[in-house]
């Protein structure tokens, strides 16, 4: 990144790698209950590879290196009544860990909070800053 990073780039980076690990999770838990007639068409949950940014001594942030399937693999079930069932009568559900994804959810809610209230919190103490030349 050109110039040094301030702390609104540092915190906006933050957020945006945020968004993309809540809208991973949404996906994961919009397709958790999808069932598919091959383990290798089923859905695979979504995982953020984030990486280190740095910006100068004492400054970092993350970006979102890549988004990558995570290695949960399909569960395969019986259930012979189901249309996509093969000849056995198995059909396979998508490899998500539901409770994983809605403890994701809330740490990533968090996170996304936190950098909300360093944002806040630096407007309020520019602000000031620009008062007291007044």
């Amino acid at each position: 990144m050109p110039g040094p990073m301030n702390i609104f780039d540092i915190s906006g980076r933050a957020m945006s790698a945020q968004i993309t690990r809540m809208n991973t999770t949404a996906s994961n838990l919009a397709n958790a209950g999808t069932t598919y007639k091959s383990a290798e068409e089923a859905y695979r949950a979504l995982k953020p590879v984030f990486r280190t940014a740095t910006g100068g001594d004492g400054v970092a942030t993350v970006d979102v290196e890549k988004v990558v399937q995570s290695n949960i693999e399909p569960q395969m079930r019986h259930d012979p009544n189901n249309p996509l069932a093969d000849a056995d009568g198995n059909v396979w559900d998508a490899g998500v860990d539901e409770a994983a994804e809605l403890i994701d959810m809330i740490e990533t809610a968090r996170q996304y909070q936190n950098n909300v209230q360093v944002m806040q919190t630096a407007k309020s103490l520019i602000l000031d800053t620009v008062r007291m030349g007044q």
